[in-house]
């Protein structure tokens, strides 16, 4: 199933770092022991088959990145793309950054710091995440981040649903448009992925700095700025 999801030419890529999880990320803490039998099911191929989502060539923020779920999937099975893994914890950070140099993955960069650090700094097409947060959280963390005319792409389970229900105040507040929600990997994998995907109501009002915490005052609409611009990483973090 592995050579359906990944390019034939990433596959090695992709056993060596499911290699590195099942030892020294159990080792350090990272993945569960239980979860070294099932690595490639329950996590390498459900991660992979997010980039249907994603648009080539896409600058790519992953945050919480923990032991690189999705994002050094995504580097992996979609070197188009160039990835900033987000991720606040030194030891995470560390296994990820040796992680990138062992593969020698020059799309990625490793940066330690909490998503709403990078609020104001970077811009990014795509913002993705996996198990991080509900998304009324997630929103706040992440739009900030999300270009004018790009998206928040999360991959979320059976209670999407009501998490959308729930987020209805964010979402009205930062401006964002009706949540979209696909189940991916159809006809790949026996158990597909779940995924959600928003975006800007109008990309043409959106501001920079954004603050998570910014209203959109009576009319719901704000200035658009050319500051602030989205950058692919700048090397190997």
């Amino acid at each position: 199933m592995a050579r359906r999801v990944f390019p034939s030419d990433r596959l090695a890529l992709a056993e060596r770092y499911a290699e590195l999880l099942a030892t020294d990320g159990v080792v350090r803490g990272l993945i569960g022991p239980r979860e070294a039998p099932r690595l490639w099911d329950r996590h390498l191929l459900n991660c992979a088959v997010l980039g249907e989502w994603l648009p080539a060539d896409a600058v790519v923020a992953d945050i919480g990145s923990g032991a690189g779920l999705p994002g050094l999937v995504l580097a992996i099975s979609r070197p188009d793309l160039a990835l900033t893994l987000v991720e606040p914890l030194l030891r995470r950070t560390t296994f990820l950054a040796e992680v990138v140099e062992g593969l020698g993955l020059d799309n990625v960069e490793v940066v330690r710091g909490r998503a709403d650090a990078l609020h104001g700094k970077r811009r990014f097409d795509v913002v993705t995440s996996r198990a991080v947060a509900p998304l009324g959280r997630l929103l706040e963390w992440s739009m900030p981040l999300v270009d004018a005319h790009g998206a928040l792409v999360a991959m979320k389970g059976s209670s999407v649903v009501t998490e959308i229900d729930e987020a209805r105040p964010v979402l009205r507040r930062l401006g964002c448009a009706e949540p979209e929600v696909r189940e991916l990997g159809v006809g790949l994998l026996e158990q597909t992925t779940g995924a959600v995907r928003v975006s800007w109501a109008d990309p043409a009002t959106v501001s920079w700095p954004l603050s998570s915490d910014a209203g959109a005052g009576s009319s719901g609409r704000r200035r658009k700025s050319s500051s602030g611009r989205r950058s692919r990483p700048k090397g190997r973090g």
